[in-house]
Protein backbone atom coordinates (compact mmCIF):
# COMPACT_ATOMS: atom_id res chain seq x y z
CA UNK A 1 0.00 0.00 0.00
CA UNK A 2 2.96 2.13 0.59
CA UNK A 3 4.34 1.82 -2.23
CA UNK A 4 1.54 2.86 -4.15
CA UNK A 5 1.18 5.65 -2.39
CA UNK A 6 4.72 6.41 -3.30
CA UNK A 7 3.93 5.97 -6.81
CA UNK A 8 1.37 8.40 -6.82
CA UNK A 9 3.30 11.17 -5.61
CA UNK A 10 6.28 10.13 -7.61
CA UNK A 11 3.75 10.86 -10.58
CA UNK A 12 2.18 13.96 -9.12
CA UNK A 13 5.60 15.64 -8.69
CA UNK A 14 6.45 14.62 -12.17
CA UNK A 15 3.29 16.41 -13.63
CA UNK A 16 3.80 19.53 -11.22
CA UNK A 17 7.87 20.05 -12.18
CA UNK A 18 6.64 19.12 -16.14
CA UNK A 19 3.87 21.75 -15.70
CA UNK A 20 5.99 24.65 -14.33
CA UNK A 21 8.52 23.69 -17.08
CA UNK A 22 6.00 24.30 -19.55
CA UNK A 23 5.21 27.32 -18.30
CA UNK A 24 8.64 28.63 -17.51
CA UNK A 25 9.94 27.59 -20.67
CA UNK A 26 8.56 29.11 -23.82
CA UNK A 27 9.14 28.74 -27.41
CA UNK A 28 8.35 31.71 -30.04
CA UNK A 29 7.80 30.56 -33.54
CA UNK A 30 10.14 32.28 -36.11
CA UNK A 31 7.28 35.26 -37.27
CA UNK A 32 6.04 35.46 -33.74
CA UNK A 33 7.44 38.00 -30.61
CA UNK A 34 6.48 38.55 -27.06
CA UNK A 35 5.78 40.69 -24.59
CA UNK A 36 6.83 39.96 -21.21
CA UNK A 37 5.12 41.53 -18.04
CA UNK A 38 6.46 41.55 -14.44
CA UNK A 39 3.23 42.58 -12.41
CA UNK A 40 1.36 43.32 -15.06
CA UNK A 41 3.90 46.05 -15.95
CA UNK A 42 5.96 45.77 -19.48
CA UNK A 43 9.52 44.55 -18.62
CA UNK A 44 10.79 43.08 -21.67
CA UNK A 45 10.30 41.44 -25.55
CA UNK A 46 11.00 38.09 -26.42
CA UNK A 47 12.21 36.88 -29.24
CA UNK A 48 11.64 33.53 -31.13
CA UNK A 49 13.15 30.52 -29.97
CA UNK A 50 13.22 29.52 -26.07
CA UNK A 51 12.49 31.74 -23.33
CA UNK A 52 12.18 32.04 -19.77
CA UNK A 53 8.92 33.22 -17.79
CA UNK A 54 8.62 33.22 -14.13
CA UNK A 55 4.87 31.53 -13.86
CA UNK A 56 2.52 33.62 -11.35
CA UNK A 57 5.25 36.84 -11.81
CA UNK A 58 5.14 37.16 -14.97
CA UNK A 59 3.04 37.07 -18.27
CA UNK A 60 3.46 36.35 -21.75
CA UNK A 61 1.95 38.16 -24.63
CA UNK A 62 2.41 36.74 -27.84
CA UNK A 63 2.22 38.88 -30.96
CA UNK A 64 1.94 37.53 -35.18
CA UNK A 65 4.35 39.35 -37.04
CA UNK A 66 2.52 38.06 -40.39
CA UNK A 67 1.03 40.42 -43.01
CA UNK A 68 -2.49 40.12 -42.70
CA UNK A 69 -5.81 41.80 -44.16
CA UNK A 70 -8.82 43.38 -43.17
CA UNK A 71 -11.73 42.98 -44.89
CA UNK A 72 -13.71 46.08 -45.18
CA UNK A 73 -17.98 46.10 -45.53
CA UNK A 74 -19.59 47.18 -48.49
CA UNK A 75 -21.24 50.53 -47.76
CA UNK A 76 -22.51 53.63 -49.59
CA UNK A 77 -21.07 56.65 -50.61
CA UNK A 78 -22.12 59.83 -52.30
CA UNK A 79 -20.14 60.87 -55.19
CA UNK A 80 -19.33 64.60 -56.10
CA UNK A 81 -22.21 64.55 -58.48
CA UNK A 82 -24.31 63.12 -56.22
CA UNK A 83 -24.63 59.42 -57.16
CA UNK A 84 -24.88 57.11 -54.16
CA UNK A 85 -22.45 54.30 -54.47
CA UNK A 86 -21.69 50.61 -52.79
CA UNK A 87 -18.00 50.67 -52.68
CA UNK A 88 -15.90 47.98 -50.17
CA UNK A 89 -11.94 47.28 -49.61
CA UNK A 90 -9.69 45.73 -48.54
CA UNK A 91 -6.55 46.46 -46.79
CA UNK A 92 -3.33 44.78 -46.02
CA UNK A 93 -1.43 45.38 -43.22
CA UNK A 94 2.18 44.29 -41.36
CA UNK A 95 3.08 44.38 -37.03
CA UNK A 96 6.18 46.48 -36.85
CA UNK A 97 6.09 47.27 -33.50
CA UNK A 98 4.05 44.62 -31.16
CA UNK A 99 4.22 47.12 -28.14
CA UNK A 100 2.21 49.49 -29.92
CA UNK A 101 0.03 47.32 -31.33
CA UNK A 102 -0.94 45.52 -28.02
CA UNK A 103 -0.37 48.97 -25.87
CA UNK A 104 -1.29 51.77 -28.27
CA UNK A 105 -5.07 50.36 -29.38
CA UNK A 106 -7.65 48.18 -28.02
CA UNK A 107 -8.54 46.46 -31.38
CA UNK A 108 -6.87 47.33 -34.13
CA UNK A 109 -8.81 45.30 -36.50
CA UNK A 110 -11.88 47.27 -35.39
CA UNK A 111 -10.04 50.47 -35.52
CA UNK A 112 -8.53 50.24 -38.46
CA UNK A 113 -11.79 49.05 -40.43
CA UNK A 114 -14.11 52.37 -39.61
CA UNK A 115 -11.01 54.38 -40.31
CA UNK A 116 -10.57 52.66 -43.92
CA UNK A 117 -14.86 53.43 -43.79
CA UNK A 118 -14.46 57.29 -43.30
CA UNK A 119 -11.77 57.97 -45.39
CA UNK A 120 -13.29 55.80 -48.04
CA UNK A 121 -16.46 57.86 -48.21
CA UNK A 122 -13.97 61.15 -48.14
CA UNK A 123 -11.64 60.27 -51.32
CA UNK A 124 -14.82 58.51 -53.11
CA UNK A 125 -16.65 61.55 -52.21
CA UNK A 126 -14.38 63.97 -53.87
CA UNK A 127 -14.57 62.25 -57.20
CA UNK A 128 -17.39 62.17 -59.93
CA UNK A 129 -18.86 58.87 -60.82
CA UNK A 130 -17.26 58.72 -64.06
CA UNK A 131 -13.90 58.90 -61.98
CA UNK A 132 -14.50 56.93 -59.42
CA UNK A 133 -15.17 53.92 -61.89
CA UNK A 134 -11.99 54.38 -63.72
CA UNK A 135 -9.51 55.60 -61.05
CA UNK A 136 -9.90 52.51 -58.94
CA UNK A 137 -5.74 52.80 -58.37
CA UNK A 138 -6.07 56.87 -57.62
CA UNK A 139 -8.32 55.28 -54.62
CA UNK A 140 -6.06 53.03 -53.39
CA UNK A 141 -3.09 55.00 -53.27
CA UNK A 142 -4.70 57.97 -51.74
CA UNK A 143 -6.56 55.72 -49.08
CA UNK A 144 -3.05 53.93 -48.37
CA UNK A 145 -1.42 57.08 -47.78
CA UNK A 146 -3.82 57.97 -45.30
CA UNK A 147 -4.12 54.56 -43.50
CA UNK A 148 -0.47 54.06 -43.22
CA UNK A 149 -0.16 57.70 -41.85
CA UNK A 150 -3.04 57.09 -39.01
CA UNK A 151 -1.90 53.45 -37.78
CA UNK A 152 1.79 54.10 -37.36
CA UNK A 153 1.00 55.22 -33.95
CA UNK A 154 -0.54 51.59 -33.55
CA UNK A 155 2.34 49.85 -34.36
CA UNK A 156 1.26 48.74 -38.05
CA UNK A 157 2.39 49.58 -41.60
CA UNK A 158 -0.33 49.62 -44.49
CA UNK A 159 0.40 47.75 -47.20
CA UNK A 160 -1.73 48.42 -49.73
CA UNK A 161 -5.34 48.67 -50.28
CA UNK A 162 -7.71 47.24 -52.63
CA UNK A 163 -10.88 48.22 -53.96
CA UNK A 164 -12.79 45.50 -54.35
CA UNK A 165 -15.86 46.76 -56.15
CA UNK A 166 -17.70 49.88 -56.96
CA UNK A 167 -21.29 49.48 -57.72
CA UNK A 168 -23.85 52.46 -59.19
CA UNK A 169 -27.36 51.91 -59.15
CA UNK A 170 -29.30 49.58 -61.25
CA UNK A 171 -30.57 52.53 -63.39
CA UNK A 172 -27.21 54.15 -63.75
CA UNK A 173 -25.95 50.73 -64.77
CA UNK A 174 -28.75 50.25 -67.23
CA UNK A 175 -27.78 54.34 -68.60
CA UNK A 176 -24.33 53.33 -69.03
CA UNK A 177 -24.73 49.49 -70.54
CA UNK A 178 -26.96 51.15 -73.49
CA UNK A 179 -24.54 54.07 -73.67
CA UNK A 180 -21.56 51.11 -74.23
CA UNK A 181 -23.49 49.12 -76.39
CA UNK A 182 -23.98 52.34 -78.57
CA UNK A 183 -20.43 52.94 -78.39
CA UNK A 184 -19.77 49.84 -79.88
CA UNK A 185 -22.11 49.76 -82.82
CA UNK A 186 -20.97 53.14 -83.62
CA UNK A 187 -17.29 51.57 -83.31
CA UNK A 188 -18.67 48.51 -85.73
CA UNK A 189 -20.74 51.03 -88.21
CA UNK A 190 -17.46 53.26 -88.74
CA UNK A 191 -14.90 49.71 -88.93
CA UNK A 192 -17.69 48.34 -91.61
CA UNK A 193 -17.96 51.69 -93.64
CA UNK A 194 -13.77 52.12 -93.09
CA UNK A 195 -13.84 48.77 -95.04
CA UNK A 196 -16.47 49.61 -97.47
CA UNK A 197 -14.87 52.73 -98.58
CA UNK A 198 -10.98 50.41 -98.80
CA UNK A 199 -12.31 47.58 -101.13
CA UNK A 200 -14.01 50.46 -103.20
CA UNK A 201 -10.58 52.15 -103.71
CA UNK A 202 -8.66 49.19 -104.24
CA UNK A 203 -11.52 48.03 -107.16
CA UNK A 204 -11.20 51.45 -108.65
CA UNK A 205 -7.45 51.19 -108.55
CA UNK A 206 -7.57 47.47 -110.07
CA UNK A 207 -9.81 48.59 -112.92
CA UNK A 208 -7.49 51.23 -113.76
CA UNK A 209 -4.45 49.45 -113.92
CA UNK A 210 -6.15 46.94 -115.74
CA UNK A 211 -7.11 49.96 -118.82
CA UNK A 212 -3.76 51.42 -118.29
CA UNK A 213 -1.92 47.29 -118.91
CA UNK A 214 -4.54 46.92 -121.64
CA UNK A 215 -3.80 50.35 -123.52
CA UNK A 216 -0.10 49.18 -123.30
CA UNK A 217 -0.89 45.84 -124.81
CA UNK A 218 -2.69 47.42 -128.11
CA UNK A 219 -0.06 50.13 -128.56
CA UNK A 220 2.40 47.57 -128.52
CA UNK A 221 0.65 44.93 -130.65
CA UNK A 222 -0.03 48.05 -132.84
CA UNK A 223 3.81 49.31 -132.94
CA UNK A 224 4.69 45.00 -133.49
CA UNK A 225 2.37 45.56 -136.54
CA UNK A 226 3.94 47.86 -138.14
CA UNK A 227 7.17 47.17 -137.63
CA UNK A 228 6.43 44.00 -139.41
CA UNK A 229 4.58 45.46 -142.33
CA UNK A 230 8.13 48.14 -142.88
CA UNK A 231 10.30 44.64 -142.67
CA UNK A 232 7.66 42.27 -144.91
CA UNK A 233 8.27 44.71 -147.86
CA UNK A 234 4.56 44.04 -148.77
CA UNK A 235 3.16 44.04 -152.04
CA UNK A 236 -0.41 46.12 -153.53
CA UNK A 237 -1.30 42.78 -153.93
CA UNK A 238 -0.87 41.51 -151.08
CA UNK A 239 -2.43 44.41 -148.95
CA UNK A 240 -5.51 44.37 -151.15
CA UNK A 241 -6.08 40.36 -149.94
CA UNK A 242 -5.46 41.18 -146.37
CA UNK A 243 -7.56 44.22 -146.89
CA UNK A 244 -10.28 41.80 -148.00
CA UNK A 245 -9.83 39.33 -145.28
CA UNK A 246 -9.87 41.94 -142.59
CA UNK A 247 -13.85 42.86 -144.30
CA UNK A 248 -14.36 39.26 -143.96
CA UNK A 249 -13.30 40.04 -139.61
CA UNK A 250 -15.51 42.46 -139.96
CA UNK A 251 -18.52 40.25 -140.76
CA UNK A 252 -17.63 38.47 -137.83
CA UNK A 253 -18.24 35.26 -139.17
CA UNK A 254 -22.23 36.06 -138.77
CA UNK A 255 -23.13 37.78 -141.89
CA UNK A 256 -23.11 36.28 -145.55
CA UNK A 257 -22.35 39.34 -147.55
CA UNK A 258 -19.62 41.62 -147.92
CA UNK A 259 -19.90 44.85 -149.20
CA UNK A 260 -17.23 46.14 -151.77
CA UNK A 261 -16.65 49.52 -152.34
CA UNK A 262 -18.30 50.46 -155.69
CA UNK A 263 -15.37 51.79 -157.35
CA UNK A 264 -12.84 48.52 -156.54
CA UNK A 265 -10.63 49.37 -158.63
CA UNK A 266 -9.95 53.00 -157.21
CA UNK A 267 -9.93 51.39 -153.47
CA UNK A 268 -7.50 49.45 -154.48
CA UNK A 269 -5.35 51.90 -155.95
CA UNK A 270 -5.73 53.54 -152.47
CA UNK A 271 -4.53 50.50 -150.86
CA UNK A 272 -1.12 50.18 -153.29
CA UNK A 273 -0.69 53.96 -152.29
CA UNK A 274 -0.53 52.81 -148.87
CA UNK A 275 2.27 50.70 -150.04
CA UNK A 276 3.86 53.28 -151.47
CA UNK A 277 3.86 55.12 -148.32
CA UNK A 278 5.36 52.21 -146.58
CA UNK A 279 8.22 51.68 -148.73
CA UNK A 280 8.97 54.94 -148.99
CA UNK A 281 9.25 55.45 -145.24
CA UNK A 282 12.07 52.30 -145.53
CA UNK A 283 13.37 53.54 -148.16
CA UNK A 284 13.96 56.46 -146.53
CA UNK A 285 14.84 55.07 -143.10
CA UNK A 286 17.78 52.79 -145.21
CA UNK A 287 18.88 55.59 -146.96
CA UNK A 288 19.61 57.83 -143.04
CA UNK A 289 21.29 54.20 -141.89
CA UNK A 290 23.63 54.72 -144.86
CA UNK A 291 24.48 58.19 -144.43
CA UNK A 292 25.18 57.07 -140.95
Amino acid sequence: MEAIFTLVRTVLTVAIILTIAFRIFRILRPFERGLVERFGKYNREASPGLNIVIPGIEKLIIVDMREAVIDVPPQEVITKDNVTITVDAVIYYEPTDPKSLVYNVEDFITAATKLAQTNLRNVVGDLELDAALTSRETINTSLKLILDEATDKWGTSVVRVEIQRIDPPQDVQDAMNKVMKAERDRRAAVTEAEGEKRAAILTAEGERQSQILSAEGEAEAIEKVFDAIHKGDPTNDLIAIKYLESLEKVANGKATKIFLPADLSATLGSIGAVAELFKDDDAKGSKKSTKK
